[in-house]
């Protein structure tokens, strides 16, 4: 099954890959049944958005299926991930589906190659930025420090964080901004269009009430509808990755 039927064009605008990985997950596993449950869902979904007023059939895109990931380690799964962006075509947009949110990190390392001026636009409700967890430099809980030692916090957006540790949050600080809220100024604004941007949106950035289905949901997060309108706004922006982890179908009541 692939995404919302894509097909095979010569020159895509986009490739979609699937990550089905969570073996650093805590607390609910799951999230490497993600990518399958997003394609599932995705059958589902009109092509055309009223709102856009564009429709994904006169946009090249394909599904290149899923990594075979299997049982590797988190740091050969990042180089799996790193290796395979790399390969992609330059001119495509680089689409990830997870898996748990350590298949970021692979992706931030290629791009931050080809593009040394990478900004990252982190959608989560959790900072990421532990050193070690549960006796691991790289997982889930540790992406987003590990993504700051190849693209430098000034050049990092943080929205929808509201957890971690005391450390983290003194971490956080040396961002460009963060916030509970996915709002920016128009400063910050500004300086992300100057900018090439990778997206990484972990769905527990969202309410629970609406995205109940992932491994660590937080409270007093942001609605899916405020989700959905922060998106539409990335058009305005020249974003060369994107990414969608940490969704747990098994823990998703209408799934």
């Amino acid at each position: 099954m692939s995404f919302l039927g894509s097909s095979s064009p010569p020159a895509p605008a986009a490739i979609i890959t699937g990550v089905p990985y969570d073996a650093t997950s805590t607390f609910r596993s799951g999230s490497a049944l993600g990518p399958q449950a997003i394609r599932w869902a995705s059958q589902s979904i009109e092509t055309y958005s009223p709102i856009l007023r564009r429709d994904l059939e006169t946009v090249p895109f394909v599904d290149r299926g899923d990594l075979e990931v299997g049982t590797l380690g988190p740091e050969m799964l990042v180089d799996a991930v790193r290796r395979a962006v790399a390969a992609g075509d330059r001119a495509a947009l680089t689409v990830l589906l997870g898996g748990e949110h350590t298949v970021s990190l692979g992706a931030v390392q290629a791009l931050s190659e080809r593009y040394p001026d990478l900004a990252v636009v982190q959608l989560d409700a959790h900072t990421d930025l532990r050193d070690v967890y549960e006796g691991r430099r790289v997982s889930h809980a540790t992406v987003m420090r590990r993504i700051v030692e190849h693209v430098a916090p000034e050049r990092i957006v943080a929205l929808g964080i509201r957890a971690g540790t005391r450390e983290e949050f003194v971490l956080a600080e040396r961002y460009r901004t963060h916030s509970p809220l996915l709002s920016v100024t128009s400063t910050v604004w500004t300086w992300l269009q100057a900018h090439p941007v990778y997206v990484s949106l972990d769905i527990d950035v969202v309410d629970p009430s609406d995205a109940p289905g992932t491994g660590n949901p937080e409270p007093e997060g942001i609605a899916a509808r405020d989700l959905l309108t922060f998106v539409r706004r990335l058009g305005d922006l020249h974003v060369v990755g994107f990414d969608l982890v940490e969704v747990a179908p098994p823990h998703d009541p209408s799934s």
